[in-house]
Order: structure tokens, then C-alpha cells, then sequence
């Protein structure tokens, strides 16, 4: 164990140098202000001020929150978060005045004024991990996206989930926060994170460190959610170019949000068989958006990509559920009337842009009695507001305006004395239908819709329809169910003290060699002493990983009775990249979520991102096996070439070479168009159909000049159809 975390401190150590040596502020000011929680299907950043708010996290505005994650960083669910504290008659020393009502936050906007870091403090982050992540080799390369992502600052065996983000810091009311968000990494778990708040009255009001003692009267702390679920239906946003989806989903515009759990004697709230039987919190997801041209109402649900494969980037729902809240500071039982404020804000209200300052005080004044306005009434929920004709009756100058609305939740009033705390506690999840069943959904669709095929139209219920609008829809409503699953699983494991996320750890290390006839995987037995130990799992994707392209299909399982430790992956075929993971398998004896059902180690510990291929040895006596593959190359065939991935949709190889040889070609007329020194060793090398400059080929007869270090030299002629 000590080689172990010494090899692991070095590598987070020379990882930090790169940071330095890139030269990028930015990306050492992230390295210092956030960490990532990047080892289950649900990956987030977390910072050092207690909410991400708008356009912090990369220039996509919208990329955090990402489910499910194997699918790349296209998977965002949230645009933006806030956290504002409030309270009433409060002596502020700054301004040297009592204000009758003061309230300070950061989010859900930027900062454009420079008031956030007078009002919250920054203070110390680090992750805390239970153990380091595995070693994951390709070819003798680091191969895995925790290398650069998963920064532990310091193990800790005893922690009661696999990775804990624990930040502190301070704020100008005088209340200290320490936060800990709690990520469990195995496949019952992974869909939630766990934040737990304590608000503390230190009367430390700035950076100096300076303290002034009194009593918070009506404290209020509200945090508030924007949801946006345009994922990989927006390619980019930072220039403004679009996928399929519609520009306003970016900012989550024709989102539908509604609250449950704020009345106690409700029948779904008391009865055992609810699907929100003592649940409080909230589920969003993304409505059919008016502002799309190409689809209609019934057409949009789940923004299917109508013009492709079918699909959607919003089958899921955002959630959140209320696990514990003090009743007040002296009082730390759970209190189930909290939150005591639950209504949804437009998003672009006055309160909700940037730079608002901590002295104005109409406008802390309309903040806090958003943040204390209570609970909707009956029938005026969003999704009573809404109605099935979303968004476009539905006009409010407060809860709809302008990009649409965001979900709030505020608990008070707390009246914390000098050194008094109050405890809060939520998770918040996102769930929907598995990638498999949304392309298989999507597919179905698309065909009905575009007039190809007419396949069966199976509901979630079992039955069959033949409108295929009305089957889509029904599927992305199904995702309703999978969230408050999700919801009642945190809620569980949070009451079990966290004892209910148990599965076998990952093996130690994980190992991908190339090979000329087989790609060999081998990995470390530490796993199989472990309780509840029943073998292991590999999946493959072939030429491309965690992107929306990729396709993972397990190729191998061993249980606990005939355990190993090596597999040699002999389908493989020359000409295609390979990507895999492993997973340790625990038995459904330790599986309380879902009794009897094998339960997994996270994916993401050992999902490779480096390629691995079939490569024959070099040919060292003639240079008369050199060849290109394929020849013709055709465009239309490309897919049956070297597979779907789009970095191999243009590729084309050259076989049967010498261990080291320079490679150049040329254009029919002569013109030397691409050079490369083959060095691998091998007998392959490949090439993307790009010049040296980065231009696509055009159609054409190409010639392949091979030269040994000897002297020896080989031409080829090729042609490309395009």
C-alpha cells in the first residue's frame, strides 16, 4: 500500500507541473478552486464557494452535471446553481448600519461586478478518496480519464462513500459553511451525489478573518437549480453552433419542474406504495420547445435527432430530495416541514442577474421574500401552469420569464445565536432510460417518422401502439419513475448511515497490451477477498469511447467459482480502435437496493480512453508485402472499413511495412501531400485521409512511397473515391 500511494502521489505531482508548465491561468485557477467527482455515471464539478454558477465551468455554460456519463461530456443536465443566505435585522459591520432584511449569494449568474468574493469567502476544497484509483495501462500509456480528473487530496479508508468533496468557507453574514458532497461509485449508487451543509454563526464577515458577535434573526438558506438538458443536441455553444436541438434549450427554457412532498397527509406522501411515499424535493425535465421549426409538439418529446438515428438528448430527469434539515439549532431532528419554501423563479428575473450588491436594499428585500414565500398552492405547480400545451400559453412575469424558469428550495427561518449551526442534507440525481433503450426507442421512431419502416411500438406497460409519437413520449415520461427510484435509494442510504452502497472494489490495476493476433487484458486480483466477491465483467467499444458514438458490448464474465485474472481478446479485427473496462462483480446477497440483483463497481475506474489494435509484426526481408487497405477507398463503404467510430470513418491503412520506414504520399501529378516516420515497430501504420496541413483528400489516384532506413524502396498506387 505505501508503493502504492507513493506511485500515485508522483503521478498527481508531475500531473500539477503540467498544469504549471502549460501556462494557462485558467487552468490552474480551476486546479485550485474546484475537483471533480468523476467515478460514477453521474460526474460533476464541485467549487470552493457552495454553487457553480453560470458560465464557470468551461465556455459551454452549461457543462456540468453530466448523465450519463460514458457517453462524453455532451451529457450536461444544469446551466447553474445559487446558494443565497438571508436574514432580517442584521448589524452590518461594513456598511455600519442595520439593514432590515440582508441577504447575500453566489449564483445562479456570473459575477460581472466583482460582488460574489466579498460575500462568499473562498475558501479550502480538497477530495478525499477511500482508496486511489486503479492503475489503467494501454500499451504502456496511462489510459484513463481519472488520471487527470480524479485529484485525490488524501485517503481516507474509513470514508463512508467512495469520494467526498469537503469544502469550507466563509461568508460576509457571518455564517461559516462547511460542505461535503459524497459520490458512490457502483451501479445501484451512481446516479446521485450527496450534499451535506453546515451553516455555522462564527461572525467571521471577510477575508481578514474579522469577527463581529451577534445574533441572525429569519435566517433563510436557498438554493436554487436551473436544469438544462440540451446535451449532445448542442455541439457548441461557446460559437453559437447547434446541433439538432434548439437554440433556447441551452438555457433550459422549456423546462417543466414540480415539487412533492409539502403536504404531510397527502396520500402520495403517507402511503408505502407511492412512488413519493415520504419523499421531499423536486423532478425536472426537458418539455417540447416552441421554438423548434422542424418538429411539432407531439413530435419533440425528448428532443429526438430527427434527421439521423433518433436519439434524444433529454430521455432524463433532473431530481432532488430533501434527507434532513435541523428543526432549528438547538434542535437537530430531523424537521419534514422543511423546506419551508418550494416555488420555481423565472430565470431571468432582476434578482437572478449578476453583480446585485449586499447594500441595496430593495433588492435584498425582494430576494428574501422569494427565498421565505412558502409552498404553491394547489393547482398552481408548474406542471399545473404548464398544462400538456407547454410553454406556449404559459406567460408569467415572475415564475416564466425570459429563458424560462429554475426550482428553488429554502429552509427557514433559523435564528442562529453566536456559535450556533444548523445541519441540512439533499441529493440530487439525474436518471432516465439506459443509452441502449434510448437508441433502440429513437430508432423505432424515426423510422415511423420518416416513413422507412414500421417497427413494433412496445410502451414501458408491455402493450403496442402504432403511434409512434405517443410511444416516444411515453418513454421519456418513464424516466419520472426512474428518478424517484433513484431519489428513494439516496434517501435509503443516507437512514442506513451509508451502509447500503457496498460493492467489491475494482481490481488495482488494469492492463491492455496490442498484439498481432489478440489484444491481451490482464488485471490485479485484490477484489476477489472481498466480501460478497462473484467475478468480474468486460465491455467494449469499438472506435471511439465516452462520446454519444460509442457502443459498449460485453465480451467477457467469470463468476467468483471460475475467477480470472487475463482474457485475450481474439475478435478483435485490424483496422479498428479498441476501448474497454472492467468491472468487479458483487453477488445480490449485498445488494439492498435491488435484492438478489448483482451489483457492479463503478466503469469509470478502468474505462480506457487510449486505443488499442491489432498490429502484426514488421515484414523486415522484402518490402514486397507492402499494401493499402482498403483499395479502392469508397465513401460510401467507409463504415465497413474500419467501423463506425468517427475518428475511423476516413481511414485507411498501410500493412506489411518494414519495423521502421519513412512513408510519404504523393498526388498523381506529383505533389507530395503527407509524410510520416513510421517508427512503431510495427508492420501497420494508418492514416485519416488528411494532408499535412489538414485538408480532406478529394477523389483521385494517390501514390504510397515506402523507404527503408537501407535504402530499399517500395511504391504503391491507391485510389479514393469520394
Amino acid at each position: 500500500m505505501k508503493n502504492r500511494i507513493i506511485k500515485n502521489s508522483f503521478r498527481l505531482l508531475i500531473f500539477g507541473i503540467c498544469i504549471w508548465f502549460m501556462g494557462s491561468n485558467t487552468a490552474l485557477a480551476q486546479v485550485k478552486v474546484q475537483r471533480w467527482l468523476r467515478v460514477s455515471d453521474l460526474q460533476t464539478p464541485v467549487n470552493n464557494i457552495g454553487a457553480i454558477y453560470e458560465g464557470e465551468i468551461t465556455t459551454s455554460n452549461t457543462d456540468f452535471f453530466h448523465w450519463p456519463a460514458a457517453y462524453g461530456a455532451d451529457q450536461q443536465t444544469k446551466r447553474c446553481d445559487a446558494l443565497w443566505i438571508g436574514c432580517r435585522n442584521y448589524d452590518d459591520p461594513v456598511a455600519n448600519k442595520q439593514f432590515g432584511t440582508k441577504v447575500i449569494g453566489v449564483g445562479p449568474r456570473d459575477d460581472e461586478d466583482g460582488q460574489r468574493p466579498q460575500q462568499f469567502i473562498a475558501g479550502d476544497i480538497k477530495l478525499i478518496g477511500k482508496y486511489y484509483h486503479p492503475i489503467v495501462v494501454v500499451d504502456d500509456q496511462n489510459a484513463c480519464n481519472t488520471y487527470t480528473y480524479d485529484l485525490v487530496d488524501e485517503v481516507d479508508p474509513d470514508l463512508p462513500c467512495d469520494r467526498m468533496i469537503a469544502v469550507t468557507f466563509n461568508t460576509s453574514v457571518g455564517v461559516s459553511v462547511t460542505e461535503k458532497v459524497m459520490q458512490f461509485a457502483n451501479s445501484e449508487h451512481g446516479n446521485y451525489v450527496i450534499k451535506d451543509y453546515v451553516f455555522k454563526n462564527t461572525g467571521i464577515y471577510n477575508a481578514a478573518g474579522d469577527v463581529k458577535q451577534q445574533t441572525l434573526q429569519d435566517v433563510y438558506f436557498y438554493f436554487n437549480i436551473r436544469a438544462a438538458f440540451a446535451g449532445e443536441s448542442c455541439t457548441d455553444y461557446a460559437s453559437s453552433t447547434l446541433g439538432w436541438g434548439s437554440w433556447n434549450s441551452t438555457w433550459g427554457e422549456s423546462n417543466v419542474y414540480f415539487s412533492f412532498g409539502e403536504d404531510l397527509n397527502a396520500t402520495e406522501y403517507t402511503d408505502p406504495t407511492s412512488p413519493y411515499y415520504q419523499l421531499r424535493g423536486f423532478w425536472a425535465f426537458q418539455g417540447p420547445d416552441r421554438n423548434r421549426s422542424a418538429l411539432n409538439y407531439a413530435e419533440d418529446w425528448g428532443c429526438p435527432h430527427q434527421t439521423e438515428t433518433g436519439i434524444m438528448s433529454a430521455a432524463k430527469f433532473l431530481g432532488w430530495v430533501t434527507l434532513h434539515a435541523d428543526k432549528s439549532a438547538t434542535d437537530k431532528t430531523n424537521d419534514l416541514t422543511q423546506p419551508k419554501t418550494t416555488w420555481y423563479l423565472g430565470a431571468d428575473i432582476d434578482c437572478m442577474q449578476a453583480g446585485l450588491s449586499q447594500f441595496d436594499e430593495i433588492m435584498m428585500a425582494t430576494k428574501y421574500g422569494y427565498m421565505s414565500e412558502g409552498h404553491p398552492a394547489v393547482g398552481q405547480h408548474h406542471t399545473d401552469m404548464v398544462g400538456d400545451d407547454y410553454p406556449i400559453q404559459y406567460t408569467d412575469p415572475v415564475r416564466q420569464s425570459g429563458g424560462g424558469p429554475s426550482q428553488g428550495q429554502g429552509f427557514g427561518p433559523y435564528t442562529l445565536a453566536f456559535g450556533d449551526s444548523v445541519h441540512i442534507v439533499f441529493a440530487e440525481a439525474v436518471d432516465g432510460i439506459s443509452r441502449e433503450k434510448n437508441r433502440e426507442v429513437g430508432a423505432r421512431w424515426l423510422q415511423w417518422y420518416s416513413n422507412t419502416d414500421q417497427p413494433e411500438l412496445k410502451m414501458p406497460d408491455g402493450s403496442t401502439t402504432t403511434d409512434f409519437n405517443l410511444y416516444k413520449r411515453r418513454w421519456v415520461e418513464s424516466c419520472k419513475d426512474s428518478i424517484l427510484k433513484t431519489l428513494s435509494q439516496a434517501k435509503a442510504n443516507f437512514e442506513s448511515n451509508y451502509s447500503l452502497s457496498a460493492v467489491p472494489p475494482p481490481p488495482d490495476n488494469f492492463t491492455v497490451a496490442s498484439g498481432g493476433d489478440k489484444i491481451s487484458l490482464s488485471w490485479a486480483s485484490n477484489a476477489s477477498s472481498e466480501p460478497g466477491f462473484d467475478g468480474y465483467v468486460i465491455y467494449r467499444s469499438i472506435g471511439t469511447a465516452m462520446t454519444p458514438d460509442a457502443v459498449y458490448t460485453k465480451i467477457f464474465e467469470c463468476d467468483a467459482s471460475n475467477a480470472v485474472h487475463s482474457f485475450d481478446d481474439v475478435s478483435a479485427i485490424r483496422g479498428n480502435d479498441y476501448y474497454y473496462y472492467i468491472q468487479t462483480k458483487g453477488s445480490g446477497s449485498i445488494n439492498d437496493a435491488n435484492p438478489g440483483v448483482p451489483v457492479y463497481s463503478s466503469l469509470y475506474w478502468t474505462m480506457t480512453n487510449v486505443e488499442a489494435t491489432l498490429q502484426r509484426p514488421a515484414i523486415t526481408s522484402t518490402l514486397d508485402s507492402v499494401r493499402v487497405v482498403p483499395n479502392p477507398y469508397n465513401v460510401r463503404s467507409r463504415l465497413f472499413s474500419f467501423g463506425g467510430g468517427q475518428t475511423q470513418y476516413d481511414r485507411i491503412a498501410f500493412y506489411g511495412l518494414p519495423p521502421v520506414c519513412q512513408l510519404k504520399i504523393y498526388t498523381e501529378r506529383g505533389d507530395l501531400i503527407w509524410e510520416k516516420d513510421h517508427t512503431r515497430g510495427t508492420g501497420d501504420e494508418l492514416w485519416d485521409s488528411r494532408t499535412s496541413s489538414g485538408q480532406m483528400i478529394v477523389s483521385g489516384i494517390y501514390i504510397l512511397y515506402v523507404e527503408a532506413p537501407d535504402g530499399r524502396n517500395v511504391i504503391r498506387k491507391f485510389v479514393v473515391i469520394r
